[in-house]
């Protein structure tokens, strides 16, 4: 059950500061509305959820809603680890979230958004609407707008429920992935609760910006959690050496606390490398890694690599997205496949060995069509993955179709 006094009281501030407005002071700015000539992608690009905004007001500047709807449908031919041939039928409500997002007290912000769908019919169990988790939920203070930060450009201290970002398909939001579902290797650095509690300190210098962290992840955390679970320290650093070409590294260490282990594993790193050039673009991702796992075949080292080329087929609307990735372990079983849609339900005597094994290959292959940019937009792909595993080999093809929007 949710942590109701958690909620009331973080929600209770943001409607506080909303009704707390300077008699006097300048008219809010009226919530967008659709262009007169009905172009509705126009308004939905033009943040329609921005109910109110005036730098002005010394007590609330800005207060926006938003949220995201990303439903998705997939068939899966594949062979299990005995050679038997099988294929299922999915559809999932992928994401539904709300989020409130509000500028307060000049050199504050607030992030705060919660799922409402849980769709669990892939695994055989229930589809239920209504509050389901905190997605995000933190609080910024902008040091260098209050008390400037020497030659830096930018540097912001948050606190709250965040976001886990470790690769560079993980920080990209799931709203602008090229790909149905991220690489496997990716999702594996994501961590297994990916929504730890934490605080951290961006910094930006010229082409140079990053941040330092620390987390802590308490698995029944309902908003945010403690500090007496373990912790894990964070790095990530970018560098836009030029318009075509942007660098970005991210690392962390783990010590979990017991049984609380937010993440899975030890230690990781990821070298991230992203060209843009006209139509063309293509990122890759080199992935080193220590599991923490007691169970030997579990344990050891991985290793991956992710490389996407992307081009657009016609310029902002039809976009072509290649992937290939390779993930490897020291260990037997010390990698595994995506949760989709390998490792879902199938029928009785399949076996995928719970999709761990010790050596992965998938190549995947798609196109987005952009009905009204990000905001917008339908995504094809036909993934094939090849994983080792201790009792066989576990191939199989997977076609995806989905539709994303948000505002």
């Amino acid at each position: 059950m949710p942590n109701t006094q958690s909620i009331k009281l973080a929600l209770g501030l943001i409607f506080a500061l909303q009704g707390h407005v300077l008699a006097g002071s300048e008219p809010p700015t009226p919530a967008p509305t659709p262009a007169a000539s009905g172009d509705w992608c126009q308004w939905l690009q033009n943040k329609p959820g921005m109910l109110y905004k005036n730098k002005e007001n010394p007590f609330l500047q800005s207060f926006q809603l938003g949220g995201r709807f990303q439903y998705q449908a997939s068939y899966l031919d594949g062979e299990d680890v005995n050679g038997r041939d099988f294929n299922d039928t999915y559809d999932e409500y992928r994401r539904v979230r709300l989020e409130v997002k509000t500028e307060f007290l000049k050199y504050f912000s607030a992030k705060i958004g919660i799922n409402v769908v849980n769709d669990e019919r892939r695994n055989d169990e229930n589809l239920e609407w209504g509050y389901s988790t905190f997605d995000e939920a933190y609080f910024s203070f902008d040091i260098k707008k209050a008390f400037g930060a020497g030659p830096l450009d930018a540097l912001k201290l948050n606190y709250g429920r965040f976001k886990f970002n470790m690769t560079e398909e993980v920080h990209m939001s799931s709203k602008d992935i090229f790909t149905v579902e991220r690489s496997a290797i990716t999702n594996k650095l994501y961590g297994v609760n990916n929504r730890p509690s934490g605080i951290t300190l961006d910094g930006e210098l010229d082409k140079w910006s990053g941040t330092l962290g620390i987390f802590s992840g308490d698995e029944n955390s309902e908003f945010i959690g403690g500090w007496s679970d373990g912790l894990a320290y964070y790095f990530s650093g970018a560098y836009a050496h030029s318009e075509q070409w942007r660098f970005i590294l991210d690392f962390v260490k783990n010590e979990p606390s017991g049984e609380d282990d937010f993440l899975g594993y030890d230690w990781a790193t990821a070298m991230n490398a992203v060209y843009e050039e006209g139509r063309f673009g293509t990122l890759a991702t080199l992935v080193l890694g220590g599991n923490n796992d007691a169970t030997a075949e579990r344990g050891g080292s991985f290793h991956g690599l992710v490389i996407m080329p992307w081009y657009w087929v016609v310029e902002d609307k039809l976009q072509a997205v290649f992937q290939y990735q390779y993930s490897g372990s020291s260990q037997d079983q010390g990698i595994r496949t995506n949760s989709r849609y390998v490792r879902s339900a199938h029928d009785a005597g399949v076996s995928v060995n719970g999709g761990r094994g010790d050596e992965l290959h998938s190549l995947y292959a798609g196109l987005n069509y952009h009905i009204c940019g990000d905001n917008a937009k339908i995504m094809t792909g036909i993934e094939y993955s090849s994983l080792n595993t201790p009792k066989g080999d576990v191939n199989a093809l997977t076609y995806s179709v989905a539709f994303r929007t948000f505002f």
